[in-house]
């Protein structure tokens, strides 16, 4: 467990350079609905090609197979020749266009079509949106209409829209960075010569709690992301790490040794100077503590069994429940919004791979093929991870379905980056 504590300050100091994102979708889910997408009408001369942004995010979900489109332009009022879409394989279609109007706003139209279904009368009609944007704004409406597009043809939220934060350092400068959740749009909402590291989502996508090395020592901030501004929440003695949210947003779960040795700790996040309550008592190193979504339990690493195993305690106190049997590493929990799943780091003859359980059997798998998987997070939706890992020589963000047939790279050239936490759902 020290040896965790020491791989992740290591790998603070020694990342390297962030780079643009480009977005790589490979594996073929078994019930991917073919779909394709027009090119909008309207937009052949803007930089931002909503129609390819739209069928990315889709494709990326692992739910959808794009189809090609290239050569059909078809606006929202147009009843397409559904025959034809449907001899080219097409379950669904997607039709739009884009109108400049005035002062740099954009009017843009979308509809959705069931090719399937349209063959019985006034049955393909899936209905649009309207969205006014500027042209800086474009890319979020293209994830917008992708979230809506996925709602209409399988009944479940999309999060498309939604944000990730991750972590860089370039030539001794550390940053923390917050783009859309294919990788694109990054802002830096910290800059800094000393490490950043574990950065968390507050619930309602507002806030980022991380923790910071700038006083020479881990404490822990709370970042207003749209404004800046940040807070101090926990520099108690010792070190304060591994902040988690709880679902109302009141709440930190971290870990802190001002009591010697590292424990765990719920503190009001919204009082400045309030009191820490320990949550548990050990001899042992107890740390990454996340929420269920009812807010009820807590899941934590914990060494207390001779090697780091997952853990779960009830927020009241009691007896903390072993979670992992198999292997003797097992770290990083993450639990998905709709209580079914937990994604957690496992090292198997050196390699640490990400899997994922089934928590009401027990089961579990793992669904990657890399060696050096750290941090998973779910998506809003519970149907994606997003994780961090090193491919050849480089580390690299992906995301993958919880069954890891369908992945997405979301790579930076000549760069590393690590920490991934993907925010919450739209509201």
């Amino acid at each position: 467990m020290k040896k965790l504590l020491l791989a992740i300050v290591s790998w603070a100091l020694g990342a390297s350079a962030f780079a643009q994102f480009r977005v790589e979708v490979s594996g073929v889910g078994l019930t991917q609905l073919p779909v394709a997408v027009a090119a909008f009408k309207g937009n052949e001369q803007l930089t931002q090609k909503i129609a390819l942004i739209v069928q990315a995010d889709l494709e990326r979900s692992g739910q959808f197979r794009g189809l090609d489109a290239s050569g059909a332009v078809l606006d929202e009022s147009s009843r397409p020749d559904m025959a034809q879409w449907r001899k080219q394989g097409a379950d669904a279609l997607v039709t739009g266009s884009v109108t400049r109007l005035a002062e740099d706003r954009y009017k843009v139209s979308f509809r959705v079509w069931d090719v399937v279904r349209s063959q019985a009368q006034g049955m393909g009609d899936l209905g649009g949106q309207e969205h006014v944007a500027t042209s800086a704004e474009l890319r979020h409406v293209a994830h917008r209409i992708a979230d809506t597009v996925y709602e209409k043809l399988t009944g479940e939220k999309g999060v498309f829209s939604t944000r990730i934060a991750y972590v860089t350092r370039n030539t001794g400068v550390y940053n923390l960075w917050v783009a859309d959740a294919d990788g694109e749009g990054a802002q830096s909402a910290l800059r800094s010569t000393e490490p950043i590291i574990s950065p968390s989502w507050s619930p309602n996508g507002n806030q980022l709690a991380y923790v910071s090395f700038e006083s020479r020592k881990p404490v822990v901030y709370v970042h207003d992301v749209d404004s800046g501004k940040r807070r101090l929440v926990a520099n108690f003695k010792g070190s304060n790490s591994a902040p988690s949210w709880s679902p109302d947003g009141k709440t930190l779960a971290l870990t802190l040794s001002r009591d010697g040795g590292s424990q765990l700790y719920l503190l009001d996040a919204n009082v400045s100077g309030a009191e820490p309550r320990r949550l548990a008592s050990s001899q042992a190193i107890d740390t990454e503590p996340t929420f269920t979504a009812d807010g009820k339990t807590i899941y934590f690493v914990s060494d207390r069994g001779g090697s780091p195993q997952i853990y779960r305690l009830a927020v009241g106190g009691g007896t903390p429940e072993r979670v992992t049997f198999s292997g003797n590493y097992n770290i990083s929990p993450a639990l998905s919004a709709d209580g079914r799943w937990m994604a957690y780091v496992s090292r198997i003859n050196g390699a640490f791979k990400l899997h994922v359980m089934d928590l009401a059997t027990g089961q579990s798998s793992a669904i990657t093929d890399t060696n050096a998987d750290e941090n998973p997070s779910f998506s809003g939706n519970s149907r994606m991870l997003l994780y961090a890992t090193q491919q050849g020589s480089r580390e690299a963000l992906m995301t993958t379905t919880l069954d890891g047939k369908v992945k997405a790279r979301l790579a930076g050239q000549g760069g590393d980056l690590r920490e991934p936490d993907w925010g919450p759902a739209a509201r």
